[in-house]
């Protein structure tokens, strides 16, 4: 059978990726999500998720989430247009947009979609999008659906963007676009200086901000509160499935004319069924705690900060930044996935990270804080990385 072709061809491939060290087995968790979680009946300590605040099965949220069940049903079974939109999702669509400080918000099933659908619809071959090269799949993917011209500039290099954006001068829009947290480096986005260079280009800015809505800037409000522009910010793409207690759900804020289209165009918003009732009651109990949660970020802020230091000071390269992502530099996949195998015998659950997520000779073990962290746990961390680097000749 024709299918037998393919499945030899696969299975070989497969095999590859095994040898090379790239092959990503799933490890199966057999309890809740939490700083704390149990893995083949061994209780460890997650490094792995992107549970910020530790909002993740927060009993509010839950709670919320069974209120949104009781109160309106388990699904909508159609996509929004046609009978699935309910009350619940217009009051998410406007708490969220208050939120940022932006004029309407349209959500989607996840925030891959929301990215997916953006660029189409908006912009034609007349247009241009200017995007960072270590940008996120999900951008990659919705700029590669979309007919506008492609310019993409080095990573965080403002004289490139403006190349870019000089070569792109006569199109008719222009987008900048850019993650605003690098969710594999953990740095930000240098936002001030894009958005200079957009108002001397007459650009748009967007960002994806997933892993900064919730736990940066002084109210939460994420990467562009945090540096001071989130009025100069054009379109914001998010998700509720991260800091936001973890579930799923995506959404996009703009002026209300750009969400209006993407409501006509979008065609993820337009062919997917409704978020489910339960997310939306759940998301907005997730802003709603998320916007008083200074005692968390602070928290978070320490967390991060005892970390990063107790692995520098053992000998270990994490690459800078001022997000709770910490990149273990290792540099080798097969030593990046050994290693993480070692720290989970250890009580530490974390994941190397090789090619295709991230270039080619850059393997690392990506740590991500919580709030939920406790400093003893933070200890545990350094202590269990300090002896597996000394047993595989990591650090001296």
């Amino acid at each position: 059978m024709p299918i037998d072709n393919l499945t030899n061809h696969l299975r070989a491939e497969l095999a590859g990726l095994q040898d090379k060290g790239l092959y990503k087995a799933e490890r199966r968790i057999d309890s809740p999500q939490s700083a704390v979680i149990t893995v083949k009946g061994q209780e460890v300590i997650n490094f792995c998720a992107n549970n910020y605040l530790g909002l993740a099965n927060h009993p509010d949220i839950v709670a919320a989430a069974r209120q949104g069940l009781d109160e309106w049903g388990y699904g909508l079974s159609s996509v929004r247009f046609i009978c699935g939109t309910q009350d619940i999702h217009k009051q998410a669509e406007k708490r969220i947009a208050g939120f940022f400080g932006k004029e309407d918000c349209i959500l989607y099933i996840a925030c891959f979609d929301a990215n997916g659908g953006l660029f189409e619809p908006l912009l034609s071959d007349q247009d241009a999008i200017i995007s960072d090269e270590l940008n996120h799949a999900s951008i990659i993917d919705g700029v590669r659906l979309c007919k506008a011209k492609r310019f993409r500039y080095k990573h965080n290099d403002m004289a490139d963007l403006r190349a870019k954006l000089t070569e792109a001068r006569d199109c008719r829009f222009k987008l900048i676009f850019t993650d605003s947290v690098f969710s594999m480096d953990g740095d930000l986005a240098r936002l001030p200086d894009i958005c200079t260079l957009a108002d001397e280009f007459g650009a748009a800015v967007g960002i994806d901000d997933c892993h900064g809505t919730g736990h940066l800037g002084a109210t939460g409000r994420g990467a562009a509160e945090e540096l001071g522009v989130l009025d100069r910010i054009d379109i914001i793409t998010g998700t509720l499935g991260k800091t936001l207690g973890g579930a799923a759900g995506g959404f996009t804020v703009s002026r209300a004319e750009v969400v209006d289209w993407l409501k006509n165009r979008s065609r993820p918003y337009l062919f997917s069924n409704s978020v489910p009732p339960a997310l939306v009651q759940a998301g907005m109990q997730a802003f709603d705690i998320a916007s008083s949660a200074d005692d968390l970020r602070a928290r978070l802020r320490e967390n991060t900060a005892r970390l990063r230091s107790g692995l520098e000071a053992a000998g270990f390269t994490v690459k800078p930044g001022p997000t709770p992502i910490l990149p273990v530099m290792l540099g080798d996949a097969a030593l990046a996935s050994g290693m993480a195998n070692r720290l989970l015998g250890q009580g530490i659950y974390v994941i190397g990270f090789s090619y295709p997520v991230v270039p080619q000779g850059q393997a690392r073990i990506r740590i991500q804080v919580s709030a939920a962290h406790t400093a003893e746990q933070i200890d545990q961390a350094i202590s269990a990385f300090t002896e597996a680097g000394k047993e595989l000749g990591v650090i001296g």
